[in-house]
């Protein structure tokens, strides 16, 4: 079983204790943050999608990583040091105010280069087009569907295995294809989709947690 460093773990202790119904994929939640940690180790990467409601989500996932959650994270001092050497004044400002990211990247954020593709070429190869262009090796495709069955998603996680990208499937219960072929696949215990998305986001905010305790917080 895959486990977590000990000052980690409260936060997956903390998400149980909130939700007790997640208790029983506790262990998916946990395995597939430590498939996203091996990623950023390694300098890789998350791209993330979904549609409707699990569009915002990739979104706002992206947004927790790129910058603070809860934790600062200051530029290096070498960096701050380049930043006042290139303009002093608005070095100075940038060094102070400029935080370090966790690379996410929506891959529904682009309106001119998903609107583009789905109206030159494919409606349902949007989200594939961008991780094969996004993505390489080591990286991470994080599909979010409440069905596990969306097609966009699907054809997404064909390129994301060609490529060597590893998959991370958030679903409702049933799972759909996306649980059958997800490296991970968290199914919380819901089938209705609004409650699906509900269980979601606390779930992607605990990952978004132990990821910034794990490469800004205290070591």
């Amino acid at each position: 079983m895959n486990t977590l460093d000990n000052r980690l773990e409260k936060h997956i202790d903390f998400l149980i204790s909130r939700y007790p119904v997640l208790e029983g994929i506790k262990q998916d939640i946990i395995d597939a943050y430590l498939v996203m940690e091996e990623c950023y180790e390694n300098g890789g990467k998350l791209m993330i999608a979904g549609n409707g409601g699990s569009a915002a989500d990739s979104e706002h996932i992206a947004g927790e990583l790129m910058k603070r959650f809860k934790i600062p994270r200051p530029v290096s001092e070498e960096f701050a040091f380049k930043l006042k050497a290139v303009d002093e004044k608005r070095g100075a400002e940038l060094a102070k105010n400029l935080e370090c990211s966790l690379m996410a990247i929506p891959l529904v954020a682009h309106e001119a280069l998903t609107t583009a593709y789905i109206n030159d070429v494919d409606g349902l190869g949007v989200f594939a087009q961008q991780l094969f262009g996004y993505g390489k090796y080591g990286d991470v495709f994080l599909g979010i569907s409440t069905s596990g069955n969306s097609k966009n998603i699907m054809n997404a996680t064909v390129v994301a295995r060609a490529a060597g990208i590893k998959v991370i499937g958030l679903t409702g219960a049933k799972g759909g294809e996306l649980a059958n072929v997800a490296d991970v696949a968290v199914k919380v215990p819901e089938t209705e989709t609004y409650l699906i998305q509900e269980l979601h986001l606390p779930i992607y905010h605990c990952w978004c947690l132990i990821l910034e305790d794990k490469f800004f917080g205290p070591q």
